[in-house]
């Protein structure tokens, strides 16, 4: 398996990203990857959020069209994390906070699954069910989970011996 992923590492297109230097590589990969979270993540929580209550205003129903950009947004996620995953592979793989970030990216999405066939319903203009706070609150905490633990992975990297300390 170690020699399965250092041969992607080592692959040109995942040398070009990493060390190339240029604007379209691992610069733009990374921004690609931003973008996606922004709209997956950001749309998801102003639906989170009209579901726990804030801006009771605002329809709920009109809030179903933006589950496309946010399925977008996963998508280029998927995407452009699969290019950096393959880029640094042997490094990322080894990282604790890597696999704590897929396990909530999962739980996320079958949340968001969950809360579009809610938001599919026909009558939304009543009291919304039980479920719908409890989707809410923990959508936001599974977000919250994926982008920590993404970052920590970012700070394992640059500082490995944190991920010694830790015993990872």
């Amino acid at each position: 398996m170690t020699a399965l992923l250092a041969g992607i590492e080592q692959s040109a297109f995942s040398v070009w990203v990493r060390e190339s230097g240029s604007v379209w590589s691992y610069p733009s990969i990374i921004f690609l990857h931003t973008v996606g979270l922004a709209l997956l993540v950001g749309l998801n929580v102003a639906i989170d959020l009209r579901l726990l209550g804030v801006a009771r205003d605002v329809p709920l129903a009109p809030l179903a069209r933006f589950f496309r950009i946010m399925w977008a947004g996963f998508w280029m996620n998927v995407i452009s994390g699969t290019v950096l995953l393959a880029s640094d592979a042997t490094t990322t793989l080894r990282h604790p906070a890597f696999y704590v970030k897929i396990a909530f990216i999962a739980a996320a999405v079958t949340i968001l699954i969950r809360t579009e066939r809610l938001l599919s319903l026909d009558d939304l203009d009543g009291p919304l069910p039980p479920a719908a706070r409890r989707l809410a609150w923990a959508s936001l905490a599974c977000w919250m989970g994926v982008i920590i633990a993404g970052r920590l992975m970012t700070y394992f990297a640059a500082a490995p011996e944190l991920l010694t300390r830790i015993g990872g």
